[in-house]
């Protein structure tokens, strides 16, 4: 059922944008909330990430009909008539690999419902044809093929994979009518969308300051609202939700989602750099953030490409120690599946030692530590009923106390993400309108190269520190009393950004937290190359690891596989800090 298209309206002063989603399962009433909470002019749901991409590439395998978020069509279910009823567009990247099929879908359920509905999509970033050997390849698109179908008329916009930010700068450039070029409104949206890709990480989820805060703010934690934004047509914001909802919006979360999963002051993106190092953030009164004068730069030349391919096949087991000589249990154990694995060694083996117990401990739990076996190999048979074979004969005939956490597997697939990059004019970005018409969406026609980053093991040439703090005495203290953090992943890289809130704590940090010093800190980036990425008008520090995670989050490399809780580790650590700060 396609309606003619409404005359257009004449352009308010504020656009409100709000988020529903910020990965492929998150809170599915969000988007009914969102629309009855209070006033909005576009919701956007973010359900794309790495590993995403990977888990609809398989789906996609099974059935080529497949590759788009299924959640998006059951919200929509319950929630089109009430966005058509309010006026609300709704513009989404949950067509994943397969925008089209899910407009057509979304199309079908709109008839079924007797909504009457204009359904675009953007297509052009699926390049799987040109890397041979992939599961998917996608290059991240700007956000001028979503402001295409927008001023076309469309009510719902399905995307595949575009920037998180460009969800935002789409609807604004459609609403406000920037054109490429106008990089500071541009660089704004940017920062206004990079904030509420996260949904509820902007109103006090995963805060690190929560426990203090809940008290402070008076916000309910227990299920924080989700984030919307005031965008103005000079590129300004103002961060907020909506009434009632629980959670609350401070500088503090709304600088932790920005140093979410960036790297330095140069934020770039395909539409445009947005320099985070002029981003200025005020209270604009309770639950709302102002940010202004950001700053934007013409986009670098070339497009981010996200490859994804199965790497092999991988499998565990955790032998659980329990009470005395818990390592020469492990030994023992390491030594008898080193043996029964001997005749088909697989490829990477990787043991590690947690050391959870206590001594006198007051239950069994408390009293038992984790030896993890993880291995990975091309071949499953390998990693498969061997390592399951091996493990389980064990269980009368190694350490006393024997037992896992659960028996392995026959071993299961594993990904591997890795980035390239491909010139602008490698894509074929299309916005295919309601009625079907294709409008081809130009690459951006000024571009600049970014600085490159010194290929050393130290500090990028930084701006002017802060004075220090006069001597004083010091307390060896945890640095979370007195920093925040957020910390994720990007690829086979984490970023940790880590921020305080007074202009006295910022001259102590920029001062004590060196390259050298985080290294002391986290001992796994003691030979991995670290970036230090100062902000000082956010009073931030953002350090890039490289190569911490391996092969990205699908490849499990670690305990912590996307870094999540890289920052609470950092704050867990104790240094040296002045009593004042204290």
């Amino acid at each position: 059922m396609t309606p003619p298209a409404p005359p257009a309206p004449s352009t308010p002063a504020v656009l409100r944008i709000g988020n529903a989603s910020g990965f492929y399962g998150d809170r599915f009433d969000a988007m009914r909330e969102m629309l009855t909470g209070g006033e909005l002019d576009v919701l956007t749901g973010d359900y794309l990430a790495e590993l995403t991409m990977l888990i609809l590439g398989r789906d996609r395998l099974k059935d080529p009909g497949a590759g788009y978020a299924r959640t998006f069509l059951r919200q929509l279910e319950e929630c089109l008539g009430l966005a058509h009823e309010r006026g609300v567009r709704i513009v989404a990247n949950a067509g994943g690999l397969n925008p089209a099929g899910l407009a057509g879908a979304v199309g079908k359920l709109a008839d079924r419902l007797g909504v009457p509905v204009r359904v675009a999509h953007v297509e052009g970033d699926d390049l799987t044809a040109s890397h041979p050997g992939s599961l998917a390849a996608h290059a991240y698109l700007g956000g001028f093929g979503i402001a295409a179908c927008l001023r076309e008329g469309a009510d719902i916009v399905v995307t595949g994979r575009v920037t998180d930010a460009a969800l935002v700068t789409g609807p604004a450039a459609a609403h406000f009518g920037w054109g490429p070029g106008e990089y500071d409104r541009l660089a704004g949206a940017v920062v206004a969308g990079h904030v509420l890709e996260c949904g509820a990480q902007a109103t006090g989820g995963n805060y690190a300051f929560f426990h203090a805060s809940r008290h402070d703010s008076g916000g309910d934690l227990r299920r924080p609202g989700f984030p919307l934004a005031e965008l103005h047509e000079n590129g300004a914001c103002v961060i907020t939700k909506h009434p009632g909802t629980g959670g609350f919006v401070d500088v503090g979360t709304v600088t932790a989602q920005l140093l979410y999963e960036t790297a330095g002051a140069r934020y770039a993106g395909p539409d445009v750099t947005a320099r985070l190092d002029t981003v200025r953030l005020t209270q604009d009164g309770p639950d709302r953030v102002r940010i202004e004068g950001v700053r934007g730069e013409a986009p670098p030349p070339t497009l981010k490409v996200g490859v994804n391919r199965l790497g092999g096949f991988r499998n565990e087991v955790a032998f659980v120690l329990t009470g005395l000589d818990i390592e020469a249990k492990a030994a023992l154990v390491r030594e008898q599946m080193t043996d029964a694995l001997a005749k088909s060694p697989p490829a990477e083996v990787r043991w590690d030692l947690v050391r959870t117990d206590r001594p006198d401990a007051p239950t069994e739990e408390m009293a038992s530590a984790l030896l993890r076996l993880v291995v990975r190999d091309a071949e499953q048979a390998v990693v498969g009923r061997a390592l399951s074979g091996a493990a389980v004969e064990l269980a009368l005939a190694s350490y006393p106390g024997f037992h896992v956490l659960a028996p392995p597997g026959k071993g299961s697939p594993y990904g591997v993400f890795e980035d390239v990059y491909v010139p602008h004019g490698a894509v074929d970005h299309v916005a295919v309108l309601h009625d079907g018409r294709r409008v081809p969406v130009p690459p951006a026609h000024d571009t600049v190269v970014l600085d490159e980053v010194p290929d050393v093991f130290d500090e990028v040439p930084e701006p002017s520190e802060p004075q220090p703090l006069p001597p004083g005495p010091t307390r060896r203290a945890p640095l979370g009393l007195v920093a925040g953090a957020r910390s994720g992943d990007k690829g086979g890289n984490a970023n940790v950004g880590v921020w305080v809130r007074t202009d006295d704590a910022w001259r102590w940090l920029a001062h004590e937290l060196t390259v050298d010093r985080f290294r002391q800190l986290i001992p796994e980036s003691g030979q991995l190359k670290v970036t230090r990425h100062p902000l000082p008008n956010l009073r931030a520090l953002n350090f890039v690891v490289e190569g911490i995670l391996g092969e990205g989050v699908a490849a499990q490399h670690r305990f912590d596989p996307q870094a999540k809780a890289l920052g609470e580790w950092l704050r867990s650590r104790h240094l040296d800090i002045p009593e004042t700060l204290l």
